[in-house]
C-alpha cells in the first residue's frame, strides 16, 4: 500500500557531508510526520530527527547543530542533510513515516529499507 524509498547513503570521510532522501508513495491520504532513525551494529535503533507536516522538527542531542531534516509535503519526501560527520554516525539509516492510508481508519507506521552511511578515513 505504501512504499518508502531511501537514497543517498555511502562512504564519507570524517568531517564530510551526506544528504539522505526518502520518498513515500502509494495509497497515501496524508502524512502526519516523517523521521529518520539509525541503527549501528550491535546497538538499538535510535531516533535521529523528526519533522511534522506543519514543519516542526526535533533532533537527537548527538546530531543537533550538524544534521538538518526537511520535508516537502507536496512530494511526500523528507531529506536529512548531515554535516560534520563523525565515525560514530556510522549506521544504517531508516526513513519512517506516520501515514493515513486511503480506506483505513487511523494512522499506520511505515519503514524504508535502510541506507548505509559509513564515516571512515
Amino acid at each position: 500500500q505504501v512504499q518508502l524509498v531511501e537514497s543517498g547513503g555511502g562512504l564519507v570521510q570524517p568531517g564530510g557531508s551526506l544528504r539522505l532522501s526518502c520518498a513515500a508513495s502509494g495509497s497515501i491520504f496524508s502524512i502526519n510526520a516523517m523521521a529518520w532513525y539509525r541503527q549501528a551494529p550491535g546497538k538499538q535503533r535510535e531516533l535521529v530527527a523528526t519533522i511534522t507536516s506543519g514543519g516542526s522538527t526535533k533532533y537527537a542531542d548527538s546530531v543537533k547543530g550538524r544534521f538538518t531534516i526537511s520535508g516537502d509535503n507536496a512530494k511526500n519526501t523528507v531529506n536529512l542533510q548531515m554535516n560534520s560527520l563523525k565515525p560514530e554516525d556510522t549506521a544504517v539509516y531508516y526513513c519512517h513515516a506516520d501515514i493515513k492510508v486511503y480506506g483505513q481508519v487511523g494512522v499506520s507506521y511505515w519503514w524504508g529499507q535502510g541506507t548505509q552511511v559509513t564515516v571512515s578515513s
